[in-house]
């Protein structure tokens, strides 16, 4: 079967509606699925709600559908390094539903694993876990959380063949396994295409069942979001030290 899409907008296309919620995979700028999401801004949809990590940053990824006020409510863990997404929420023009950064991930994973909810001490005593229902277990609180199910998932893989089965590289697995098995749905954009049978199947962390379409990205932006270097010369005069 040839899962593969000519470009990210084909591969949105009859997919993506307004006011559906949708999970992103990446990690501030690594493992972006950076095509889909400018197709997806281009499509025009809008009301959306977005689980992801964050928003990206200033001027790349889902920055792009806060710029177009395409999101109407955000469902993360982290909030910084994106000016916008945080002139929004304080202005009342964002939602945003906090979770903490491993129960999102886990909130994702029961949902792709079809179990409704889970308790978790996270949270506990917060404001995380105001109206959540709250359960003893072995004399510690726990409140529950709910599975994650997106009506669509957008991932990014390293490397992909036709039949949808993904590899991803290093720090861009990320979120991105689990996005994969949470979408009713999922688009997966990767940077190199393979024939079905090439890939080693103990190396595929998604297996293609998971994934309804693919488009190829061979040339993704690799972006740096904090560059730190050090002055030459004090460089010289610590090795002399």
């Amino acid at each position: 079967m040839n899962k593969v899409f000519e470009n990210a907008a084909a591969a949105l296309a009859g997919v993506v509606q307004n006011g559906q919620t949708l999970a992103v995979g990446g990690f501030g700028l690594c493992g972006v699925p950076e095509a889909l999401i400018l197709a997806l801004r281009d499509s025009g949809v809008k009301g959306l709600t977005v689980a992801s990590n964050n928003a990206g940053a200033d001027g790349f990824a889902l920055w792009e559908l806060l710029k177009t006020r395409q999101i109407a409510k955000m469902i993360s863990s982290y909030v910084g390094e994106n000016k916008l997404f945080a002139e929004q929420y304080l202005a009342g023009e964002l939602e945003l539903e906090f979770t903490p950064q491993g129960t999102l991930a886990e909130r994702l994973r029961a949902g792709g694993a079809g179990i409704p909810g889970f308790y978790t001490r996270t949270g506990v005593g917060t404001l995380i876990a105001e109206g959540k229902e709250h359960h003893d277990f072995g004399g510690q609180t726990y409140i529950l959380e709910l599975g994650l199910v997106a009506d669509v998932a957008l991932v990014k893989a390293w490397k992909g063949d036709r039949a949808g089965n993904l590899i991803y590289r290093k720090t861009a697995r990320n979120f991105n396994p689990l996005v994969a098995t949470a979408g009713r749905v999922t688009v997966a954009e990767v940077e190199h295409l393979v024939e079905v049978g090439e890939l080693d199947p103990d190396q595929v962390h998604t297996p293609g069942i998971y994934v309804q379409r693919l488009v190829h990205n061979p040339e993704p932006r690799k972006l740096v979001e904090h560059r730190t270097v050090r002055n030459t010369e004090t460089a010289r005069q610590e090795a002399r030290a």
